[in-house]
């Protein structure tokens, strides 16, 4: 940083009370008369910027990750349906607003009163901060003069909204040009992983419901084999019975015969009778 840029923010995030007494003082401290005249020049920061400015300050590293992390969902975005640009969109909020909680906290710590409004300011300033990278450059310089509004007109005048100078945006880890395509990839191997995990799941109700057909099919075929067993043993049993009985009928048909024949003979011997009779009585009888 240089002397103005250090100073600004050492002014930023002190109490808002005492900004211009503060600034005065710094001003007339000043090495050389171009120094003081632009630490003269800084504007006192609103409430909510000041929450904002305590914040990066006191709590850099955990800002600096909420911003990479607010990169790697805007990339993310590219490549996602809508279900999961929901979810990234509620995790993105739900950061904003645990990061506005926590400024607030500090701001509070230092005494000062934290009203709804500007813990509203402050979360449209952070989430401005998410969706671009020049407003993420002016949260994190903690020399922010004014809230930013996340519909705002990007990319920003720094020089409008930071005081003691535009920001340079910090630099990131450089990042391999194989590890964005790696992440991608990751993304596209875990949305394949779950579009077969579901189709597993599809497959394996379906199988399910094929293997209780399977066993219902073999309990109707097995009761119907049992009962082809059954007629088979009744029909043997009355295979068995037939012979005696058509051989009973045969000598039944025998003995109905032979008394045909002895009624025909008794019935010859009767008629002679009657006519021997008739001859002896003169058919008186």
């Amino acid at each position: 940083m240089t002397d103005l840029e250090t100073i600004a923010a050492d002014l930023y995030a002190g109490p808002p009370g005492d900004f211009v007494s503060s600034r005065n003082v710094r001003a007339k401290e000043a090495a050389d008369a171009d120094l003081a005249a632009r630490i003269r020049e800084l504007r006192k920061p609103s409430v909510s910027a000041w929450v904002v400015n305590v914040f990066a300050r006191e709590r850099a590293q955990q800002l600096a990750e909420a911003l990479r992390l607010a990169d790697e969902l805007r990339e993310a975005q590219e490549d996602v349906d809508a279900v999961t640009l929901a979810r990234l969109t509620r995790e993105r909020r739900a950061l904003t607003n645990r990061l506005a909680a926590d400024a607030a906290a500090l701001a509070t710590a230092r005494g000062e009163r934290v009203t709804a409004a500007t813990l509203d300011a402050v979360q449209r300033t952070i989430t401005a901060a998410f969706f671009d990278a020049s407003a993420a450059a002016a949260v994190a310089s903690g020399r922010l003069v004014h809230e930013l509004e996340p519909a705002a007109e990007f990319p920003l005048d720094l020089d409008a909204v930071v005081g003691g100078g535009a920001p340079r945006r910090p630099d990131a880890p450089p990042v391999p040009v194989d590890e964005v395509t790696a992440r991608r990839e990751l993304r596209k191997a875990q949305s394949a992983l779950h579009d077969a995990e579901q189709a597993h799941a599809r497959v394996g109700r379906d199988l399910a419901t094929a293997d209780r057909e399977v066993r219902d099919a073999a309990n109707r075929a097995a009761q119907a084999e049992a009962r082809i067993v059954q007629l088979e043993a009744e029909l043997s049993a009355a295979r068995a019975t037939v012979g005696p009985l058509r051989d009973a009928v045969t000598a039944a048909e025998d003995r109905q015969a032979q008394a045909a024949d002895r009624a025909a003979t008794t019935e010859r011997a009767v008629e002679e009778g009657r006519r021997a009779l008739d001859r002896l009585t003169g058919g008186s009888a």
